[in-house]
């Protein structure tokens, strides 16, 4: 087997005055896979994305990214550039005034031109069905409108690994339905928390289980 993208090992993280709400996880992701990541509010999903993102730092354990062990923040500056991250709730995600300004923000980030990243972020906003969106401003729009703007905001960076949680919030049938074709067609490894089961079913070909702090099933 080739080697994991991500590789976690006896990872562990409490917040205070709190039990581990992680303990001694071991998980892998593979090129190809798409993984659905199960648990009740609570469990540690959303806890171990941030981690794997360097946003919180594990009490324990160690974490292989693309070949390297990651521990300090200068460490997760490459992570962050090859990893989208698309957070639970949008708010979180949009912070400039407009649509256009959230989707190149990611581009020229990376070094790219502004032209560059107007194209892209203009390609982007057509392939999730929102062309003529890039003047609206952003915190006018709907929870669903938010919902794939943010992750416009991530796919214009053109991530190798997608973390996604809770992709699906907030969206009609028809934008959900969008969402899963254009997500199917892509070739990103990706880990996805959703309490939507049809929706992990039509994506993930893989699928684990959190709880009490630990990995408990493998399908």
């Amino acid at each position: 087997m080739t080697r994991a993208l991500i590789q976690l090992t006896r990872l562990s993280y409490g917040y205070p005055s709190r039990e581990a709400v992680l303990d001694n996880v071991d998980l892998q992701l593979h090129s190809g896979n798409r993984l659905a990541l199960l648990g009740s509010n609570g469990a540690g999903k959303t806890t171990l994305l941030k981690i794997i993102m360097g946003l919180i730092k594990p009490s324990t354990g160690e974490l292989m990214i693309f070949n390297k062990l990651r521990n300090k923040e200068q460490d997760f500056s490459e992570v962050r550039a090859r990893i989208g991250f698309l957070f639970q709730d949008s708010d979180d995600q949009l912070f400039c005034p407009t649509v256009l300004e959230d989707v190149t923000f990611g581009p020229l980030n990376l070094g790219k031109s502004r032209d560059e990243a107007i194209s892209i972020a203009n390609q982007t906003l057509e392939e999730l069905g929102l062309s003529g969106y890039g003047d609206r401003i952003t915190h006018q729009l709907s929870g669903g409108e938010k919902r794939l703007i943010a992750l416009a905001g991530v796919l214009a960076m053109q991530p190798e690994v997608l973390l996604l949680d809770e992709p699906s919030n907030a969206l009609d049938d028809t934008a959900r339905e969008r969402l899963i074709t254009i997500l199917s067609n892509l070739q990103q490894s990706m880990i996805i928390i959703s309490h939507d089961q049809d929706f992990l079913a039509r994506l993930s070909n893989r699928q684990v289980t959190l709880a009490d702090g630990k990995i408990i099933e493998q399908s």
